[in-house]
Order: structure tokens, then sequence, then C-alpha cells
């Protein structure tokens, strides 16, 4: 569990307990009225994944004071003809900011990707639809793209309703649960051929997005096994990061910094934090907790798992950071029904009450 000092702990649980009318804790960094973009450059972007779409949830950004979002346009764009690209975005963009929330990034890729993923025929006009939206979103002045290398089978986690503290649902993995389910369709695609995939796709786009000025952050495997269900993964440990940002060497080329994952590479959790932050290869940040190994974990509340946040979020602006972070995986909690696992509204709730408290007591200026 991660160990928090006194005044981490207090400033935390009162975030927690007005978070959902939240208008500025008394020391709490806050945007002023009328703020403009080049005032908040300074802080970090707490976000939130919520779509624009459902006015509660959209209430709720603004009561907790989250004003940036992170969106997706790939179910959109998977409908729209390529050289539509642009308008499609601009509207999404335009309906977000009607809301008041400003677009820090995309997540998941911004068009359909599986069959680059797994090296299919049809991965080039995959390609050709992957360029086409990573300059439309270049235009629209969305830098920030949120991607990942996981083929045939995303985020995956073997048990999705694991009773975690208090009977909450939360997630957990087991390799061995996974052993017995044989292999996917796809059979059996080696670690070889999946560098090959992932270099045949950075070699096309890197350069198209330093040119559009898009920041492509890799999100790791997740669960980071050598294999899943006879399926290599290679965004697997810091020397395959490594790796990775040296096929098409570029500023854009860089790293979604999922904490938890990152925390199942073995090794020093924040030393590698620094040594991202300090290439300027870290543009977005996961906070996501559990404890175990890549073998066998359990997701966690952001206050019970193996990463200490407070340390974490010092390194991280110590060192240069001010992207965006968003909370992820959180559990479901007591009263929430039909809700997809890891995506609980209270678990969110919890998770931006925590995260502000820590970075409110460690004077880390935020928006």
């Amino acid at each position: 569990m991660a160990k928090l000092n006194r005044r981490e702990c207090m400033q935390g649980m009162l975030a927690v307990a007005s978070a959902a009318v939240a208008s500025g804790t008394q020391g709490m960094p806050r945007p002023l009225a009328g703020e403009t973009a080049k005032a908040s450059e300074d802080k970090i972007k707490i976000c939130l994944i919520w779509g624009d779409r459902d006015p509660h949830l959209v209430r709720l950004s603004e009561q907790l004071g989250v004003t940036h979002a992170i969106a997706g346009t790939a179910s959109v764009l998977a409908r729209t003809p390529r050289d539509k690209y642009s308008d499609a975005i601009a509207r999404i963009k335009a309906r977000y900011e009607k809301t008041g929330l400003t677009i820090a990034g995309i997540e998941s890729h911004p068009v359909p990707a599986e069959k680059i993923k797994l090296g299919l025929p049809g991965r080039d006009e995959e390609i050709e639809n992957y360029i086409a939206a990573i300059e439309a979103l270049g235009e629209a002045g969305i830098s920030m793209v949120c991607y990942d290398f996981m083929a045939g089978i995303d985020w995956y986690r073997s048990n999705l309703h694991y009773p975690g503290r208090g009977n909450c649902s939360t997630m957990s993995f087991n390799i061995q649960d996974t052993q017995k389910l044989g292999l996917t369709q796809w059979g059996r695609i080696s670690e070889e051929q999946m560098w090959r995939n992932i270099e045949y796709f950075q070699k096309a786009v890197l350069p198209v997005a330093q040119k559009a000025g898009v920041q492509m952050a890799l999100h790791p495997d997740d669960p980071p096994v050598h294999e899943l269900r006879g399926i290599a993964r290679i965004v697997i440990s810091a020397e395959n990061y490594r790796r990775i940002m040296n096929i098409v060497p570029s500023p854009v080329n860089g790293v979604t910094f999922e904490m938890g994952a990152f925390s199942l590479f073995g090794g020093d959790l924040r030393a590698l934090a620094r040594e991202f932050c300090r290439d300027n290869k870290v543009f977005y940040i996961h906070a996501r907790n559990l404890r175990g190994t890549r073998d066998h974990f359990i997701e966690t509340f952001q206050d019970d798992g193996q990463v200490n946040f407070g340390e974490m979020f010092q390194t991280f602006y110590d060192n240069g950071f001010r992207g965006p972070l968003r909370p992820d995986h959180d559990p479901i909690l007591d009263g929430e029904v039909d809700v997809q696992p890891g995506y609980g509204v209270l678990g969110k709730i919890f998770a931006v009450g925590y995260i502000k408290g820590i970075m409110a007591s460690r004077n880390i200026p935020y928006v």
C-alpha cells in the first residue's frame, strides 16, 4: 500500500468530501474567470474521459472543477469519408467547447486500427485513414493521441467483478486463468511479427504526426505480459519503450505513463518517470493504482495500491510534466448499476478529489 504523510491524507479526504461541489478549496490552485490558455500552461491538466452528450456527466465535470476532457473519434470517423475527417473533428471539438470542456487529447486510436496491429491485409488503408485523421487533429489544434499496440485483445482482466475494499466491484488479472482459454481466432502472432508491425506503423505515421504537431503517446500493454492467448505483447518494459521510441526518433514519439501498468515493469518507478520526463517523452498520464505482479494483480482505489501518488506527482511535476492526467479503472461503488467495469462514476469522483488533494498538499499547480 502506498504510504502518504499525514498532510497528504488529510488533504485527500477533504478533497473527496467536497468534490461534488468543488469550487476551490483554500490553497488549491484554481483557474480564475477569464484565465487565458497561456496562464494554465504551467499546470497539470486533470481530465475525465466522460463524453459530452450526457448532461449529467457534463454537470458533474463542472461541479468537480474539471475543465479538460479526453475524447474519442474512432466511432465517428469509422462512418465518415476520409475527406470529411476535418469537418467531423471540428464538430466534435465544438460540441465539447459548448459544454465548457477543452479537449486535451484523443484516446484510443483516432480511427479503427486493428488490421495495423495484427499486420493483416487492409492495414495500408487503415494507415491512410490514420494519416488523414492525424492531419485533421492537427488542424483542429488537438495535439495528443493516446494509442496502444495491443493486437487482437485490448486491455484485459480475467475477473471484471472482483470484490475490493468495502465489497466494491473492482477488477483483477491472473495469467493462469487466461491459459485455460486457448488461442484467439488469429492464432499465434510472434514477438518478431509484432515488432515488424509497429515499425511499419510508426514509419508511416510518425513523420506525419510530427509535421502536424500531434504527440503520439503510446499506452503500455495491459497487462504487460509477454504473451496473451498466443499473441505476443511488446509494450511491456522500459527497455522496449526505449526501443520503440528509437524506431522513428521524433519529438512526438512518446509515452502514456500508465502508473499502474508501469509499476508492474519492476525497477524504480520514479527513476523511470524522471528519465522519460527529462527526455520530454511523457505526454499523458493515467493515474491508476493496483497491487501485485504483472502475472497476478488486483485493481485498487488510488489510495490503496502499491504506487505512491504523492511521490509520483511530485516527480512528474519537478521534471517538467504539464500535460493531461486522468484517473483510470475506478471501482464501481455501492448503488451503481449497469456500469462498465473500471468506469464507475462514484469511483471517478473519489479519484478526482484524491488527486486534487495530493496535488494541493504539495503545491503542484493544476487546472
